[in-house]
């Protein structure tokens, strides 16, 4: 059991570490190419991390329980069928992606723009989609060693790989976007290119770590294969049918956030055009679907890592039929990341200008900041999304998300270009909103109706949050108009710095305080919340 405890810890370490790297590599990069090359960066990689998405996600996780499921009968012989077998259909399926993606370029890229008098042309936009089609071709044959390693409850290959893919590809990034533009006086379209490129090399460099990893536990994965007693001649393709039973539900929530951008993509720089707004249709869709999503993510990603740890104790619950247990377990879960999210989202909201000037500058604040600050309550449902997702198929209601999800999918699709025409680009975030809003609301009905989940305490311990959270933005309203009495934080990135310390430190200070004093931290987040004895006394 501490084998397994362990290797999940590594493993959740691992990933944050890897997310986290991915959001800080974006302010030097931001000051490489700027608000227009972000866009650029965006119009490649949303396509491509739909194709990836449903490797990465789905696959590693359904070779995991698959391999884990035989392995447990004592067949390892079947396991290893599927690893080899798996191996051989996504390097067919990443390839044939690869060559959809590359022919396919300029095609995504007419559906993306209009004509070619804009800042990120058709061909610029067809050269960077290109150029990262070439790490198709090898992610998703590596997603399934991944998966295979984690089928034997050995998590360190696959948080090992991942790092370091995440590492090589920031560093070759950053280093050929820098000698691009300083060095050989290139274009931001040709770095951001090979930027877009990194995600190839970095790949490569996660296939050697699982390749030196293979290499090493071969001898032991064969020497039980050659010990076994259970031997099943299931069909491969029954094996197939099995292991995409177990990636569907992944992989069509692991795309979600993918396909709302997509239909940004397609539909943003039209409707931006017709609105007679095509000016700063791609700074604009920068500050949304790149550079602000990056930093509406943290606050998300530090409350369903919590949440989502807890989900294997609830499948466990669920299947035990205990639900009293089962229904503290889901409180817990929802209740973690309203406490910790709604204050995060409110605050990013009242320090957007802030936030964004002092990562990624003050050029074109007076765009991308309104921007954030409408996009970071977005945020909240994202978490509620991933929460509420992973919650019903925990108590076996993976049908219903899928159908959720398509509502919300149709609704943004229905009503993206229209808002668009009506507030401008912040339209699109409404577009977002409603969306995932949609899914969120079915996803907690479904709940509800299923087990007979109550959301009574919850939405108590909602009123209590919003509170606080009410103390927290009169401090902040406060603490802007006397430093801005001062500081002209709007006008300088130094001067958003100063700003943004001092709005985290009193506005974060005055939530904390009054969630310590009531409880409320310690109801919620149980033993977690012991560091603030050394810092509030109750």
């Amino acid at each position: 059991m501490s084998n397994i405890v362990k290797g999940t810890m590594l493993l959740t370490g691992a990933t944050f570490l890897s997310k986290f790297l991915g959001m800080i590599y974006v302010i030097p990069f931001n000051g490489l190419v700027g608000a227009e090359g972000g866009a650029l960066f965006t119009y490649a990689y949303v396509p491509y991390n739909i194709l990836i998405t449903i490797s990465t996600v789905g696959v590693p996780l359904a070779v995991s329980k698959f391999v884990s499921k035989y392995n447990a009968l004592g067949d390892y012989q079947t396991g290893l069928r599927i690893f080899k077998s798996g191996i051989t259909l996504m390097a067919m399926t990443g390839f044939l992606a690869f060559l959809i993606m590359f022919f396919g370029a300029e095609y995504i890229a007419g559906l993306t723009k209009d004509s070619e008098d804009k800042v990120n042309s058709i061909a610029d936009i067809t050269m960077v989609i290109k150029m990262v089609s070439f790490a198709l071709i090898i992610i998703p044959a590596m997603s399934i060693v991944r998966g295979f390693f984690q089928g034997y409850q050995s998590m360190g290959p696959t948080a090992v790989s991942q790092v370091v893919e995440q590492i090589v590809r920031i560093v070759f990034l950053l280093t050929a976007a820098f000698l691009i533009i300083y060095i050989f006086d290139g274009s931001k379209t040709t770095a951001v290119g090979f930027a877009t490129f990194a995600a190839f090399i970095g790949g490569l460099a996660s296939c050697f770590v699982l390749y030196v990893y293979w290499r090493k536990r071969k001898p032991y994965i064969y020497q039980n294969i050659e010990s076994q007693r259970t031997h099943s001649k299931i069909p491969t393709k029954d094996l197939f049918k099995e292991l995409f039973q177990y990636a569907g539900p992944f992989v069509l929530v692991g795309i979600a956030t993918p396909l709302y951008q997509l239909i940004d993509q397609f539909t943003f720089d039209h409707a931006m055009s017709a609105a007679g707004l095509d000016d700063i249709a791609d700074i604009a869709l920068g500050a949304i679907n790149f550079y602000g999503h990056k930093l509406i993510i943290i606050p998300v990603a530090l409350a369903t890592g919590l949440s989502l740890a807890m989900l294997p104790a609830l499948t466990k619950s669920f299947n035990e039929r205990n639900k009293t247990l089962l229904f503290k377990q889901i409180n817990q879960a929802l209740q973690i990341v309203i406490v910790l999210t709604v204050p995060a989202v409110v605050g990013l909201s009242m320090l957007s200008d802030a936030a964004y000037g002092s990562l990624y500058g003050i050029t074109h604040i007076d765009i991308t900041g309104p921007l954030l600050g409408w996009y970071a309550p977005v945020g909240l449902l994202f978490g509620l999304f991933l929460v509420s997702a992973s919650i019903l198929q925990g108590i076996n209601q993976q049908r219903f998300a899928v159908i959720s999800l398509s509502g919300g999918l149709l609704i943004k699709i229905l009503f993206n270009i229209q808002l668009i025409h009506m507030f401008g680009a912040k339209g699109a975030i409404f577009g977002t909103a409603l969306a995932v809003g949609t899914a969120v609301t079915l996803y907690l009905w479904r709940i509800h109706k299923a087990i007979g989940f109550s959301y009574k305490q919850i939405f108590k311990r909602t009123l209590l949050v919003g509170i606080f959270t009410i103390f927290m933005v009169i401090v902040l309203i406060l603490t802007k108009q006397l430093v801005g009495a001062f500081i002209p934080y709007e006008e300088s990135r130094l001067g958003s710095v100063i700003m943004l310390i001092l709005g985290v430190t009193f506005g974060g200070s005055v939530y904390l305080w009054f969630g310590y004093q009531s409880t409320l931290l310690e109801r919620v987040l149980g033993n977690k919340v012991r560091v603030l004895d050394r810092i509030f006394r109750r």
